[in-house]
């Protein structure tokens, strides 16, 4: 008898469950085409951050928070004209001497143009002003673009719930010469103080 009466509330239970939920049910089991559409409107504009490596060089002078003072790349370039651009970082003698160049088999004029410091050429030709290089990126990395325009890579700052939100450029966190992340020495984890005995025991409260 007490299972009966237990099967019995159980069902009970269960049928107030899914009356609760049958507007759920009758919306989510409509074919596509007739469900609401979600509201595609953006939460918060969203722009791309243009770091200062696009139009400048760091030189040895710091400014008053020890930062390097960078130089514009017009301040040199405009002084004169190279006859062509170097084959490879060995052949650079004046300017940029000591560059690292590892960058698949590409060479300066493959991405480079003679002459005008803030243009890039793409593959195909194209002409792109500096502060668009990202296109340029994204020639050859198309797994890493697709993810930067899901929000999976590239990180941002801002906040998803309102306000501006800025999001990295790719030399913001790649040299556009050597792109690959360099080894790196990890820092000590954070210190918790619920665990390795921080934070327990008896001076836990003092």
């Amino acid at each position: 008898m007490h299972s009966s009466l237990h099967r019995s509330g159980a069902a009970a239970v269960l049928g107030l469950l899914c009356l609760a939920h049958a507007a759920g049910c009758k919306e989510r089991d409509q074919p596509l085409e007739l469900r609401p559409a979600l509201d595609a409107t953006p939460v918060a504009a969203a722009t791309i951050h243009h770091p200062d490596r696009l139009s400048g060089v760091p030189t040895d002078r710091r400014d008053s928070l020890g930062r390097p003072i960078r130089a514009a790349c017009v301040t040199c370039h405009s002084l004169r004209r190279p006859e062509a651009l170097p084959a490879s970082a060995a052949e650079l003698d004046e300017f940029h001497v000591g560059l690292r160049f590892e960058h698949g088999g590409m060479r300066c004029a493959s991405c480079h143009v003679i002459g005008d410091q803030d243009t890039l050429r793409k593959a195909d030709g194209a002409l792109l002003p500096m502060r668009d290089a990202m296109q340029l990126c994204a020639q050859c990395h198309g797994p890493q673009l697709r993810d930067y325009e899901k929000g999976a890579h590239g990180g941002m700052s801002g906040s998803y719930a309102g306000g501006a939100r800025v999001r990295n450029h790719c030399v913001d966190c790649h040299d556009p010469h050597v792109p690959a992340f360099q080894p790196t020495t990890p820092v000590l984890p954070p210190r918790d103080r619920f665990v390795d005995g921080h934070g327990t025991g008896e001076g836990a409260h003092r």
